[in-house]
């Protein structure tokens, strides 16, 4: 974000949030992430700002937050609610079931290469959200105003491709 000329912030209080334009909720685990943001009170300044209409990008878990159903969460897992999609935590298996597959994304002129990683399966989409491509017959990116959820992991990607580099 920083390399496209944003401004970046890791927000850790909910004071933080004052003067945020935008929220990106990165992978990681999605119940720890939801059980720290209760503990340290950002989960509330946090779905208040989502439903004031504060943009936001997640990806992988941060997808799982932004959802307004889990499925195969824990109990006091909670999520935020911002876009009305279905997700399955962990929708593709274990690790040993990790994928990586190329995406026809819109609005993207070359593929987008995910790599998938325990990745959340999107179930279901509800009123407004919009399917941005499809893979194996489930969608990848979605997206509903100013909000996007993308269920792929990038990170992996980037090590291939600094790869790719060395050797050419």
């Amino acid at each position: 974000l920083e390399r496209c000329g944003a401004t970046t912030v890791a927000i850790r209080q909910p004071a933080q949030l004052e003067g945020c334009d935008a929220l990106v909720l990165p992978g990681g685990e999605s119940t720890t992430m939801s059980n720290l943001a209760v503990r340290t009170g950002l989960f509330d300044a946090i779905a208040r700002r989502l439903h004031d209409g504060m943009p936001a990008l997640g990806t992988c878990a941060g997808a799982i937050l932004l959802a307004t159903t889990i499925l195969d969460g824990r109990s006091d897992q909670r999520c935020f609610g911002a876009l009305d999609v279905t997700v399955r935590r962990n929708g593709y298996g274990r690790q040993l079931a990790s994928f990586e597959t190329d995406l026809d994304v819109v609005g993207l002129g070359d593929p987008f290469h995910g790599v998938f990683i325990r990745a959340p399966k999107l179930e279901s989409l509800g009123a407004g959200a919009v399917d941005d491509d499809r893979v194996v017959g489930r969608a990848r990116h979605v997206h509903r105003e100013r909000d996007l959820v993308a269920l792929c992991q990038r990170r992996l990607e980037r090590r291939r491709i600094r790869a790719r580099r060395q050797r050419d």
